[in-house]
């Protein structure tokens, strides 16, 4: 069973906004958020038209992300390809 490998990299961050931040700033909307849980980050999900999450990851390498949407505790390794459950 394939585990994450990247939990050292996790911090402990607050968002960066309320929002997409990358949205935010071109006026666009999104469908569901994601924390980047390296630097604080708040991108759109896969769902949404950006992407912003992915792309952050992309271009920063930070691995694991954590959904903020009321009543969701999981994240994702970008690089392992696994669900986290969180507490």
């Amino acid at each position: 069973m394939a585990h994450c490998t990247h939990t050292d990299q996790i911090n402990d961050v607050s968002p960066n906004t309320n929002g997409c931040e990358e949205c935010l700033k071109i006026g666009s909307t999104w469908v569901h958020l994601r924390l980047c849980l390296t630097c604080g980050h708040v991108g759109c999900c896969d769902q949404s038209l950006h992407k912003h999450a992915t792309k952050h990851f992309h271009a920063t390498n930070h691995p694991i992300i954590q959904s903020i949407e009321p009543g969701e505790d999981w994240g994702w390794c970008y690089i392992d390809q696994v669900m986290l459950e969180f507490e």
